[in-house]
């Protein structure tokens, strides 16, 4: 997303994206375009990534939670938008792969994110918006959230959601979503591995900013250095796998905060993280 990066600071102060910074180091980031459900239109993928690539750069932010106001988390792509380009000369073929690669760009960037992101899910996630969900490294829903891969619906198949969704729970899950379309309960989210866990609706920011200072405790270093491998491995072949994890720890190991933290252990007191 570098090269949009000129045209996206205009928009850093867009009411599309709350920002609230805590003095722990989470920064929680609400999406705010209710008129839209927010959907990921134009401009909020833009302030989306605004976001996201300055919370990269600030030092002081060590976890994020990816939050919405009202009933829908996030409607998927607008379809007005999507509509409205088909007026064009080619019939909007130029507008859908801008959209969707910069939509891809931006899956792809919570997912390169050296911060942990937590998804804060409440009310409907639908299409892109359920793909917003498996993107982020964790997720924790209400008990009214509801989530869905419609595009069957209107002859469309998920196929960008489709990749986030199957890498985060089984093909046969996956698939069931995406052949039926159908809503599935935060529950069965749960059970099936697209959200960590389920919380009453009232206790759900609470929970999640628990999660997120537990996390917010540890070492950045350290954070950063497995989310990348995690990732990273995960596409490998096992012996692969397991040649780059131990050359990953190897270079951990002789980290500051890895010997810091071994000697706190040892110690029987609290590591000083410098983060590096």
């Amino acid at each position: 997303m570098s090269s949009n990066k000129a045209n996206i600071n205009s928009i850093n102060q867009s009411d599309l994206v709350l920002e609230e910074a805590t003095v722990g180091g989470i920064l929680r980031l609400t999406m705010n375009d209710m008129k839209r459900r927010n959907a990921l239109s134009e401009e909020m993928m833009a302030a989306l990534t605004s976001a996201f690539y300055h919370a990269e750069l600030d030092s002081s932010v060590r976890v994020i939670v990816l939050a919405a106001n009202g009933p829908a988390y996030s409607a998927g792509h607008d379809l007005k938008q999507i509509t409205a380009s088909r007026t064009q000369v080619d019939n909007g073929k130029a507008y859908f792969t801008e959209v969707l690669s910069n939509c891809s760009a931006l899956m792809q960037l919570i997912v390169n994110h050296p911060k942990p992101i937590i998804a804060e899910v409440t009310g409907v996630a639908t299409a892109a918006g359920c793909q917003l969900v498996a993107s982020c490294d964790l997720a924790l829903a209400s008990e009214s959230a509801l989530f869905s891969t419609p595009g069957v619906h209107i002859g469309l198949f998920c196929s960008t959601p489709m990749v986030a969704l199957s890498r985060n729970v089984s093909n046969k899950a996956a698939m069931e979503m995406l052949l039926t379309g159908e809503m599935v309960s935060a529950t069965k989210a749960e059970h099936i591995g697209l959200v960590n866990r389920v919380v009453v609706d009232e206790k759900l920011t609470e929970a999640t900013m628990a999660m997120a200072a537990i996390i917010a405790s540890k070492s950045s270093m350290a954070l950063a250095t497995g989310k990348q491998a995690f990732y990273h491995q995960r596409e490998m072949t096992l012996a692969d796998a397991y040649d780059y994890a131990s050359q990953v720890m190897v270079d951990n190991l002789l980290k500051h905060d890895a010997e810091e933290g071994i000697n706190a252990f040892i110690e029987k007191r609290s590591p000083e993280w410098q983060d590096r």
